[in-house]
């Protein structure tokens, strides 16, 4: 684990939360050794205020898909009882997606005021109810509501608060400690070990393939948001998990200079970068005749606009076809998606590698 990669997001553990504070007795590896079970748990926010689990969560609702592939993949999807932005139709694996379907979904998109706080849950895991770009956390309870319903509140670091942390996200650190955390708090803690360990051995043998690439020398990648609109682009920044899974991959994202995790840009700034790829992300339509036109879609509109049809990658179709939510919300496939843009970058030194 490296703390300091995290330092000042939401929901760290109280390890990281100390480590940033130049150490500390209250921390999470000190609490996983009382209580016979690894509790009690301490969890802290951006701002340091502390929320203790002495038991794991029993009723668990989630604000979107990705919290809940999370515990689905731990062991715990049998404690939620209800989600927003649920997951489309084959966005997961098939055993994931059958359990997926059986979790009530409170909201299409955010989850209404009432019905979180009417809902019985005991926990609430936010993905990003508190970022900007996704309009921001809506009418959202507040910590008092909160409280008064009995529901504890954390967030997924990696997305959540990753606008206002010091440091660009430039591997998959905070997606392993959004999973460290998740296994903490559930109880789950030797099997988002073993979550961890899988996503890393793939990582490790992308490094071996294409680790060795100069960084002048790595393909330019522009992560096309296609249902953010085109009429003006909006680009993932250094502080965005995309960041980290692009350069993971062996990419360079054109606008990792750009500060926070989302902006809105021109599409004169997209011809100035001039991208060797361009990823056509499209969020998941739950269905995949529809995804592929949604994709088809996406490509004809960079053929065919005027200022992008002359770009490097649009002239060789150097186009991938991969959803957003796999590239720019955190998961266990996140390393997945690592492994997709790499093999699709560097097939060459991939073709080497298995010789």
């Amino acid at each position: 684990m490296r703390p300091g990669k995290l330092c000042g997001l939401a929901a760290v553990v109280a390890l990281t939360a100390t480590a940033c504070a130049g150490g500390g007795a209250d921390t999470g590896r000190d609490d996983a050794g009382r209580g016979g079970a690894g509790f009690p748990v301490r969890i802290a926010d951006c701002k340091g205020t502390k929320t203790t689990f002495t038991a794991p969560p029993r009723r668990i609702v989630t604000s979107n898909a990705s919290a809940l592939e999370m515990l689905l993949r731990l062991g715990a999807g049998d404690r939620v009882i209800g989600t927003g932005f649920p997951p489309g139709k084959g966005a997961l694996p098939a055993a994931l997606d059958a359990r997926a379907r059986k979790v009530p979904v409170l909201g299409k998109h955010l989850i209404a005021k009432e019905k979180l706080l009417g809902s019985g849950a005991d926990l609430y895991i936010d993905t990003f109810a508190s970022m900007g770009h996704m309009g921001g956390a809506g009418d959202a309870p507040t910590d008092d509501e909160f409280a008064a319903a009995g529901i504890k509140h954390l967030y997924l670091a990696s997305t959540a608060c990753a606008p206002m942390a010091k440091q660009p996200q430039r591997d998959l650190s905070g997606v392993e400690d959004d999973i460290r955390r998740l296994g903490a708090v559930t109880g789950t803690a030797d099997r988002a070990k073993q979550l961890i360990a899988g996503m890393r051995a793939k990582v490790a043998a992308v490094h071996q393939a294409v680790g060795s690439v100069p960084e002048r020398q790595r393909p330019t990648y522009f992560f096309f948001d296609y249902d953010a609109g085109t009429k003006q682009p909006l680009a993932v920044c250094r502080k965005q998990v995309a960041n980290a899974v692009l350069t993971q991959a062996g990419a360079r994202n054109v606008f990792a200079g750009c500060d926070g995790d989302f902006r809105p840009v021109s599409w004169e700034d997209v011809v100035a970068k001039d991208p060797d790829w361009i990823q056509l992300g499209v969020r998941n339509r739950g269905d995949a005749a529809a995804n592929a036109r949604a994709f088809d879609e996406a490509a004809a509109f960079l053929k065919s606009f005027p200022a992008t049809k002359g770009l490097t990658a649009v002239k060789k179709g150097h186009f991938l076809r991969i959803g957003s939510e796999r590239t720019t919300i955190p998961g266990v496939g996140t390393a997945d998606t690592v492994e997709e843009i790499a093999h699709t970058l560097y097939p060459a030194r991939f073709k080497e590698a298995r010789r």
